[in-house]
């Protein structure tokens, strides 16, 4: 007996040594302030290493990582260290008994120091954290989720499994931190009327909660970016997050928001004038190439003459460091700007011999298309293109990518039209939609109008395949039977090829359709009248009648282009008065809400209907405010601008002939004059 109690106290100090040195080298490792600090420890303690220790130890050398400026990190260094390999084995060993929170956080770590995502290590982990799926507490799933999508597993079956327990879980969701991450992580699997619950549920957290990290507001643009769905009550809440984080943004959370803004078609000028004083103010900042193409794409449309010309000069010197990305960004960009400085993109154009191998179809596309628009001379540029997207094309299977390819080989200067595109064209045909029709029915009139089709039968041929075209595009449109997919496709088709051939047939499917009418898809069915310029009395009596018994739930933006719709086309609804009586209680009870340039556009669309809302007239024609008008206007796009000023400067002269009572006085005499 004595020798048993022996043992027993032998085992439980050694026990307790054990535990005590595992708790000393937890700390040590939580204490750790540089990387090789880390690895020191792990190289001198492998044999006591337990799964806890390498979770610890990876996400500490990630932690370290994260607390430096993304140009000063050195995850290149951390992933080729020997001991980093010895942890990645460990924690490949050891995944199974490890905690769930620690697994995900591995993961995490793991892909966060740009591991492969099909790396061993990352394969062990995903299929441990999937088995406990079910039991994650919902900060490690939203973890998980984000680690799924960051790997690019947008449609597996583990994310249709992680969709599942959001759907069930949803009411729970108190966090809009993990609301967001968990919406963009299953925005691509998930249904109509879940991705519905989810909007709702966003916007109530957005309101309840207090302060929300513009980070959260961001990732819920991407959710709509993503389920391409511009939800005005989202946008605008997640707009006013940006204005008050305005201190804590930088050129890449100001690149990434214009970046969703554009997709999402919206715009802010109060958020753009917010923009552009914070990076003039940081402008010598930026010197690396990444975020200067950033600051470039950001900051260029806004600026003045002198700021613009800083940025093309420091383009052009900066050009050979650029990757093609960098590139595309700095050229689309010089299209917004109307840039016509030929040093710059001399520069962009040199530099881009040395990438077009490495570049996919797409990039060739936008490359042409930015060139040709920006009047580049580069011959010998445009015939790489040419011989590059001739090569694509052949190979191209997808019909998005032939007719892109084909719209832009009918922008090349003195294009020689080979019968292989014909044939190209003609076979995905059946598979394209609505834009992709149009872009190649556009190609086609334009070789044969410029006589580019120079092989025998050419006409002919031509002829044949434009009315193939016709009949596919008169076949996809008897085919619709949802609004919504038909909306979809329309805004995408411009040019005369929809108005000569498929104007009238696509009028009467919209009328047919016109049941689902809903205030949620007025705005692209008016963009699509208005665009058609033809008055269709079935739609326009259903878009007021939808309009006055929703009038609380549109967007006060989009109340613009309704009334324009009408306005313009001069159409008198049966409720003619009801509706705009509607709207323009709607728009003054909401004046505050509405930005200073929407003010002026809707002022004019209502005087050109004959309405002088007092409240409107005398917010606009107001010292204060114009001088609120006179800054959006300088961070404007060229077009919006130009139309504001030419819409105010008609209301001011409807004002004064038809309402002298306001006392308005003419003040456009000398913009009249210029």
């Amino acid at each position: 007996m004595p020798g048993l109690r022996q043992l027993c106290l032998f085992t439980l100090r050694r026990f307790q040594a054990r535990t005590l040195c595992s708790d000393l080298l937890l700390s040590q490792i939580n204490g750790c302030t540089h990387e090789d600090e880390v690895f020191s420890l792990v190289g001198r303690n492998k044999a006591r290493l337990s799964e806890k220790h390498v979770g610890i130890a990876l996400n500490m050398l990630w932690q370290l990582q994260k607390k430096k400026p993304f140009l000063l990190r050195t995850s290149d260094y951390v992933r080729n260290h020997s001991q980093f390999l010895t942890l990645c084995i460990l924690a490949e060993n050891k995944a199974e008994h490890m905690e769930d929170e620690v697994i995900v956080d591995t993961l995490y770590s793991i892909l966060r120091l740009d591991v492969e995502d099909h790396s061993s290590l990352a394969k062990v982990l995903v299929t441990e954290a999937w088995k406990r799926l079910e039991r994650l507490s919902l900060p490690a799933l939203s973890k998980f989720a984000l680690c799924l999508y960051k790997q690019h597993r947008h449609f597996s079956p583990v994310i249709g499994q992680v969709a599942h327990i959001v759907d069930m879980k949803l009411d729970s969701i108190q966090d809009i931190r993990i609301l967001s991450v968990l919406m963009v992580s299953i925005s691509e699997v998930i249904t109509e009327s879940f991705r519905d619950r989810l909007l709702h549920k966003a916007e109530q957290l957005l309101e309840e909660t207090d302060e929300v990290h513009f980070n959260y507001a961001r990732r819920v643009l991407q959710f709509l970016q993503n389920v391409k769905l511009r939800y005005h009550p989202l946008l605008e809440k997640c707009n006013r997050i940006f204005l008050e984080s305005a201190s804590h943004l930088d050129i890449h959370s100001i690149s990434h928001i214009f970046g969703l803004y554009e997709q999402l078609g919206f715009d802010s000028a109060e958020f753009r004038l917010i923009a552009k004083q914070l990076l003039s103010e940081t402008i010598d900042d930026y010197y690396d190439p990444e975020t200067f193409a950033k600051l470039f794409s950001s900051l260029g449309p806004m600026a003045g003459s002198k700021v613009r010309e800083r940025l093309l000069v420091t383009a052009g010197h900066m050009a050979e460091e650029f990757r093609i990305h960098q590139v595309l960004m700095i050229l689309k960009t010089m299209q917004k700007m109307k840039c016509r400085s030929s040093h710059p993109l001399k520069k962009m154009a040199s530099v881009l011999h040395k990438h077009l191998e490495s570049c996919h179809a797409l990039q060739l596309v936008k490359l042409t298309q930015y060139l040709v628009v920006l009047h580049c001379q580069d011959v010998e540029l445009f015939a790489k293109l040419k011989m590059l997207l001739l090569g694509y094309l052949k190979s191209s299977v997808i019909p998005a990518d032939t007719a892109a390819i084909i719209r832009v080989l009918a922008m090349l200067p003195s294009f020689q039209v080979d019968e292989m595109i014909i044939n190209k064209a003609a076979a995905v045909l059946p598979q394209c939609r609505l834009h992709h029709l149009n872009c190649i029915a556009t190609a086609l009139v334009k070789w044969n109008h410029h006589g580019q089709l120079h092989w025998q039968n050419s006409s002919e041929l031509c002829a044949k395949l434009l009315q193939k075209l016709h009949d596919c595009g008169f076949q996809r449109l008897q085919k619709a039977n949802n609004l919504n997919l038909l909306l979809e496709e329309l805004p995408y088709v411009n040019g005369e090829w929809l108005k000569e051939v498929l104007n009238e047939e696509t009028l009467a499917m919209c009328q047919r359709l016109k049941d689902q009418i809903t205030w949620a898809n007025i705005l692209p069915l008016s963009f699509f009248l208005i665009k058609s310029d033809h008055r269709c009395p079935a739609l326009f009596d259903r878009i007021s009648s939808v309009t006055v018994e929703n009038i609380d739930k549109i967007p006060l933006s989009e109340i613009y282009f309704i009334l324009f719709l009408f306005s313009t086309l001069n159409y008198d609804p049966p409720d003619n008065e009801e509706f705009f009586k509607s709207c323009i209680q709607h728009l003054t009870s909401n004046l505050s809400h509405l930005e200073a340039y929407h003010l002026v556009l809707l002022g004019h669309v209502l005087a050109v209907a004959g309405y002088f809302p007092p409240a409107l007239i005398t917010t606009i024609f107001n010292v204060s405010f114009l001088s609120k008008l006179d800054a959006q206007l300088k961070v404007l796009p060229d077009m919006v601008k130009h139309r504001v000023q030419s819409s105010l400067m008609k209301l001011n002269r409807a004002v004064c002939l038809e309402c002298p009572e306001f006392h308005i006085p003419w003040f456009h005499e000398p913009y009249c004059q210029r």
